[in-house]
């Protein structure tokens, strides 16, 4: 199902099917690009050729020495292509670039969301935005006004909701043809099989956003609290909700820090607060925000607060 179809009613599966081979297509285009770079220099380096080389003994006697052929072309080809693909990153909105390591999503990653729908759509934007294919597996409560409104390109994006028992099929096909795979799992995700998708990830150079817990996750983001602004003295309209994010990483990848972030801010996006403004804005608590639900603002910016 596409994101248009969902919005305007149910989509048959062969316009999903439609939207998969168009994104293989130009994945397959932008590989076979890096292919050729690759081949003509590996067809460089290896033209120097194998075979035997003349070694001097002591005495001055000179004897032919046997050196190892230089790897296949299509070996450099492979090696070079594997290595792109791990190497690769993908650009993020400013407010996000802070969570990350080195600044950018990094293909042949995975990462794990808890506690915020939008920060999940913000990661998603900056790749979207750059022409980047995405595709969101089990959730069907997916807001995808709320995606467009920060930014995620829904020409661009393939929804399966219900996947139900074949999820983990399902997720390792779009990470054949997509760049940006999300998911929530229906229950716990096995070590088993975050090893073998992960493996596919790095393959194919494309990153995976799972909402929970995911084994292995290169970096893990919670919300660990949000408060709103915008009632004052009572009455008003909801705002702006800041949040704190935790992030914490496997091994030593990531230091574990803390941000602050507008999810979203006024003006719907998403920006990191500024020490000074948020001291002086006027928060509201969770369960305030809650009964004030009917004020809360345009509805893609409701959705956006998930």
């Amino acid at each position: 199902m596409t994101a248009r179809g969902s919005q305007y009613g149910h989509a048959p599966m062969d316009q999903a099917r439609a939207l998969l081979a168009r994104a293989r297509e130009q994945k397959a285009a932008r590989l076979a690009a890096a292919a050729s770079d690759a081949v003509t220099a590996a067809a460089s380096s290896a033209s120097g050729g194998g075979g035997q080389q003349v070694a001097v003994v002591p005495g001055g006697v000179m004897v032919p020495r046997n050196v190892p052929a230089p790897r296949t072309t299509e070996t450099r080809v492979q090696q070079a292509l594997d290595t792109a693909a791990q190497d690769r990153t993908l650009p993020t909105l400013p407010a996000v670039s802070e969570l990350l390591l080195g600044g950018s999503l990094r293909g042949g990653a995975a990462y794990s969301v808890r506690g915020s729908t939008s920060l999940v759509m913000a990661m998603m934007a900056g790749p979207s935005a750059e022409g980047a294919w995405c595709g969101v597996v089990g959730l069907p409560t997916f807001g995808a006004e709320a995606a467009r409104g920060l930014g995620v390109d829904l020409d661009r994006l393939v929804l399966v909701p219900e996947p139900e028992q074949d999820w983990l099929s399902v997720v390792a096909a779009l990470v054949d043809a997509l760049t940006v795979v999300v998911v929530r799992p229906p229950g716990v995700v096995t070590p088993g099989e975050a090893s073998r998708l992960s493996a596919r990830l790095r393959s194919r150079g494309a990153v995976l956003i799972s909402v929970g817990a995911w084994p292995g996750s290169d970096a893990r983001f919670e919300v660990q609290g949000a408060r709103w602004t915008g009632l004052e003295l009572g009455h008003g309209r909801l705002l702006a909700r800041q949040a704190t994010i935790a992030v914490t990483g496997r091994g030593s990848a990531v230091r574990p820090h803390r941000h602050l972030l507008w999810l979203p801010a006024e003006d719907g996006s998403v920006q990191a607060v500024d020490p000074v403004v948020g001291s002086a804005t006027a928060p509201v608590d969770g369960a305030v925000a809650e009964l004030a639900g009917a004020v809360a603002g345009p509805v893609w910016q409701q959705e956006a607060a998930g």
